[in-house]
């Protein structure tokens, strides 16, 4: 039998104090019963922080630009310096003038065994940022820019290694045999469309997606650009005519033999760029309208009194050959010449004659 326990001072409790005890004590049949305690707070999931961003080596800094890079000129491939070096693509990189080329060039690789995956521009977020190149086991994605000699888009059909060696690809890399002897000849079939679109994405890019090989490829270690590309970027960077502003997007100097080899024999221009040597031709010809005056104000001494002999035995001190030539570039006043001398001949026989 349950005994009841009364509270004799049950109704002497407080006003204040009644809402507590209440809230305390259930009162059933005139029985106190305790309540268990409440139950303990929800648990509220907190999200772990996010992992930090990537962030890129420092050869690989993106850049970004706010117009599209131009397209891409049109150029022929020099040939393979020396077996072993590999092809590296032009592009348009981005300084303080604006866009400037990179010249495509022959790289001798860090190590055997990797190929190289071309930088590309991309159009992300509003403006369009630059990937950098990087040496791999496999191609990776860049941006479905077909870049030629090989790198049609997609992958690298110029070439592969055999064991140490690489083997060059004839039907789309200008190798010579007397300087490489492990060539192939394959065709390439190119899937990609021709143009001359140098970034991806965007209004007018091309518009292309990594594949399942480039994205496993991307994961792969990779080795940052060699110390004579990156040299060679900065030769690129301090040349004024490299720049697109001032080329017009036809780079006089649009592939080298070698890195950084932008005045060695073996340079190629673009398509539609004006050469090199035509800038100093005015130059060059200064000398040799200075040389042809000389030879006029000897031509015109006769007929002055003084002496032909005399007067082309002064010339200025200048090279020989250019006098000859501008003699030569004189006729007309050296045929003038000899009228007057004619006509004094039959005046001294009349005087004799007196």
């Amino acid at each position: 039998m349950n005994k009841c326990i009364k509270n004799p001072n049950h109704n002497r409790l407080p006003l204040a104090g009644t809402a507590l005890a209440l809230s305390a004590l259930s009162v059933i049949g005139g029985c106190v019963v305790s309540t268990p305690p409440p139950p303990p707070p929800r648990a509220v999931y907190v999200a772990p922080p996010p992992p930090p961003a990537y962030v890129a080596p420092a050869v690989e800094v993106e850049v970004k630009a706010t117009e599209p890079p131009p397209p891409l000129p049109e150029y022929t491939q020099p040939p393979c310096p020396e077996e072993g070096y590999l092809w590296t693509p032009g592009y348009w990189a981005w300084g303080a003038g604006g866009y400037y080329w990179v010249p495509g060039t022959w790289v001798q690789p860090p190590q055997v065994g990797v190929l190289w995956t071309p930088g590309y521009w991309g159009f992300v977020g509003g403006v369009y940022t630059f990937n950098a190149g990087y040496w791999g086991p496999h191609v990776g994605f860049y941006g479905g820019v077909n870049y030629g000699f090989g790198y049609v888009g997609v992958g690298f059909a110029g070439g592969r290694w055999a064991g140490n060696s690489f083997a060059y690809n004839q039907a789309v890399t200008n190798v010579s045999v007397t300087n490489v002897h492990n060539t192939y000849n394959e065709t390439v079939v190119n899937n990609v469309t021709v143009n001359k679109v140098s970034y991806n994405g965007g209004p007018g890019g091309v518009a292309a997606t990594p594949t399942a090989q480039e994205k496993a490829a991307a994961r792969e270690p990779h080795v940052p650009p060699t110390p004579a590309q990156r040299a060679h970027v900065q030769e690129a960077a301090r040349n004024p005519a490299l720049a697109a502003k001032a080329n017009g997007g036809h780079p006089a100097i649009a592939a080298t033999p070698k890195p950084g080899a932008f005045n060695a024999p073996g340079v190629v221009g673009a398509r539609g760029a004006a050469p090199v040597a035509a800038h100093a031709a005015p130059a060059a010809a200064h000398p040799a309208v200075a040389a042809a005056k000389p030879p006029v104000t000897a031509a015109k001494a006769p007929v002055q009194g003084a002496r032909p002999a005399t007067a082309a035995a002064r010339p200025p001190a200048q090279p020989a050959r250019p006098m000859v030539a501008a003699a030569k570039a004189q006729p007309q006043h050296a045929a003038a010449v000899k009228p007057s001398a004619k006509a004094e001949k039959p005046a001294k026989p009349e005087g004799g004659r007196r």
